[in-house]
């Protein structure tokens, strides 16, 4: 091994250049053969470091955003819930609803799909660099709330406003009080024609007074929420259930 190659190897590990490093050989001896130019050669080996550095990139991302879960498109059975249009939901993993600041609304009973859509779309996000988060609502009420009473909740609010895409889970399956509504509004409002948010809930929109307490509080964030958004009704039935009940083959 000549000096100039061990000193190679040495400013590549200093540069931080790991893939660089492992494949320069390999690269070099490719370059040596097919009669490459300096400039192809050399493109060829940064390609392995630029492919490196975007999986740890995407990985950061996906991880970043708290998915419950990382189940993709491929992993969603259609053939059991045929109330769900496939192409539709393509469409949104194609992203197009962040170009237009557009929101998607899952909504339907327990067990049928919904967190597992809005991962799904989540993590394409995510892949694309695009800044996600999920959360759950009775989470992101605690925060909010825990916020205010210690006087930082502008920053709070400036954090949730920040992401590309929020993923709010399970709005309605606990009551909110009435002055967290007021701050939920906030959040909506800040986020409204500016952010794309994804939404899970169990409730019919005519039953969310109840969930906000608050029948004004309540129609102002469904105003916002539903102006520019896709609302996906999932009519079927629990995949967890059908673990335990399976459908007879007859």
């Amino acid at each position: 091994m000549s000096t100039s190659y061990k000193q190679l190897l040495h400013n590549l590990d200093e540069l931080k250049l790991i893939e660089m490093g492992k494949n320069v050989k390999e690269v070099a001896d490719f370059g040596i053969k097919n009669e490459l130019s300096f400039v192809d050669t050399l493109l060829q080996l940064t390609n392995y470091e630029m492919d490196r550095r975007q999986k740890n990139m995407v990985q950061s991302m996906v991880k970043t955003a708290a998915f419950p879960h990382l189940k993709e498109i491929q992993e969603f059975d259609f053939d059991f819930q045929p109330s769900i249009n496939r192409q539709q939901i393509l469409d949104f993993i194609s992203l197009r609803f962040i170009e237009d600041n557009q929101n998607i609304v899952f909504l339907g009973p327990s067990g049928v799909g919904k967190t597992h859509l809005a991962t799904t779309i989540g993590i394409a996000a995510a892949k694309k660099r695009k800044s996600t988060y999920f959360i759950k609502c009775h989470d992101l009420i605690q925060n909010l709330k825990r916020a205010n009473i210690e006087n930082r909740l502008e920053a709070r609010l400036r954090h949730y406003t920040k992401y590309k895409v929020l993923i709010i889970d399970e709005i309605g399956y606990l009551p909110i009080e009435s002055e967290d509504s007021k701050l939920f509004f906030q959040l909506i409002d800040r986020r409204y024609e500016k952010r794309s948010t994804i939404f899970t809930t169990n409730m019919n929109f005519r039953e969310w007074d109840g969930v906000f307490q608050d029948p004004k509080i309540a129609n102002a964030i469904l105003d916002r929420i539903l102006h520019h958004a896709k609302v996906v009704t999932i009519a079927g039935d629990s995949y967890r259930l059908k673990q335990h009940f399976p459908k007879d083959d007859d």
